[in-house]
């Protein structure tokens, strides 16, 4: 049995506190889309753990790539060396991103991928003579991850990190699109990007966004007019763009990559969450011919280089797991979820206590009236079966890509319950 004593007392659990620490529930193990708990109760995991086990639980591909690797080796440094997984993963995402991406550089988190398309931002223009260009452009209501620079260009107000406000880099702000998606985008929804664009764009190295889906921040869709639009703008006045898809890539929205339904291509694409399937960490940042040489103009260097940077056996399970999803009808699954989201989830929009109830690809979102207690609404949802874990006023699910509709109703079943207490 799981020592949950002693677990309360010293592990500390992400976004927690460790003198109140919230309740944590003991899995055993996990298959498909459902935890099992060590007192035997099963979970439908509704969150397909934070939107990466696009796949399932213990899938026997994902197992085996894994398995197979680690009989030639577990891992090897990166620096000087090479190795099959990382350069068949490299073609793999050469091929399926948009074709000016072509450079490949793997890290192990999100956040990480999100650092290195910020240096890679900057080092672009310092290296090519533009030393002026230093600043970062981003929309607000957005979240690119706790690490330093990534929290610099997440919302200083409504985000997680304002304690850190007078030590992070001082950015810019744009005002949040709220334009919705499947509509044309409002002029005044790009008022705010264009006027800080002509004011800072000789010292603007990048703007950096979650294409379509803003996640973390509000789980909001805006309409993708605006992204391309903002394409537009960023090449008007000479700033890159850097794409967020840590959370949208691999078929979340409906599309391989979310970028694709505004019909645009970034500088630099960061890539993270659903790359393994959910089995291990990884990421990925690509960028353009363009951008790779001119951080290496003049045998400029580029200088980062994290320990586990390739590793082989994530490497091997990434590309297992990108053939899983193309030899899948994962379009057809998504777009079944989805449907049934709609259907399911619009009924809850009738309740006094829900303010808007929104849905894209597996993705459906109940906003709340009010922030919702997370302790209380955790032990609700374990109580009906299911694993959701809501954030600020958002109860929302983006459940693993092979969920049965039943599941998936008991799902939004639980989430109607809630919304009716």
């Amino acid at each position: 049995m799981i020592d949950l004593e002693f677990d309360r007392a010293h592990l500390w659990h992400p976004y927690t506190s460790m003198d109140n620490p919230l309740t944590v529930y003991p899995v055993k193990r996990a298959e498909g889309v459902k935890l099992y708990l060590e007192n035997g109760q099963e979970l439908i995991d509704g969150m397909a753990s934070w939107w990466s086990m696009i796949h399932g639980y213990n899938h026997p591909s994902l197992n085996a790539a894994i398995t197979d690797q680690l009989d030639d080796m577990a891992h090897v440094m990166f620096g000087g060396i090479t190795h099959s997984p990382a350069v068949d993963l490299a073609k793999k995402l050469v091929s399926l991103t948009p074709a000016p991406l072509q450079k490949v550089f793997l890290a192990d988190s999100g956040s990480v991928a999100v650092e290195v398309a910020i240096k890679m931002a900057m080092q672009y223009w310092f290296n090519t003579g533009v030393t002026d260009k230093a600043k970062l452009l981003t929309i607000r209501k957005g979240y690119h991850g706790d690490t330093f620079a990534a929290m610099s260009v997440c919302d200083p107000d409504t985000g997680m990190h304002d304690k850190f406000t007078g030590v992070l880099p001082q950015q810019y702000f744009a005002q949040a699109p709220e334009s919705r998606f499947g509509e044309p985008c409002q002029d005044n929804d790009l008022a705010s990007v264009r006027d800080l664009l002509e004011a800072h764009h000789n010292t603007i190295a990048a703007m950096i966004l979650e294409p379509i889906v803003q996640a973390a921040g509000r789980m909001y869709f805006y309409s993708a007019e605006y992204l391309t639009k903002v394409r537009a703008l960023c090449n008007d006045y000479n700033v890159l763009l850097i794409a967020d898809e840590i959370a949208t890539g691999f078929g979340r929205s409906g599309k391989l990559f979310a970028c694709e339904h505004a019909e645009i291509s970034p500088d630099i694409l960061c890539l993270g969450k659903a790359l393994t399937g959910g089995y291990m960490t990884l990421a990925a940042t690509l960028c353009t011919d363009e951008v790779a040489s001119g951080i290496s103009k003049d045998q400029g260097i580029f200088m980062h280089g994290p320990t586990f940077m390739g590793n082989p056996m994530a490497c091997a399970c990434a590309l297992a797991s990108i053939e899983l999803l193309e030899q899948s009808d994962w379009r057809g699954q998504i777009a079944s979820i989805e449907e049934q989201l709609r259907n399911e989830l619009t009924l809850c929009s009738k309740e006094d206590a829900v303010n808007d109830v929104r849905v894209l690809g597996a993705i459906g979102v109940v906003e709340m009236q009010e922030p919702v207690d997370i302790s209380t609404a955790q032990a609700f949802f374990v109580e009906q079966g299911v694993w959701i874990r809501p954030f600020g006023k958002l109860v929302y699910i983006m459940p693993p890509y092979v969920i049965e509709s039943d599941d998936l109703t008991k799902l939004t079943n639980a989430i109607a319950a809630f919304t009716q207490r």
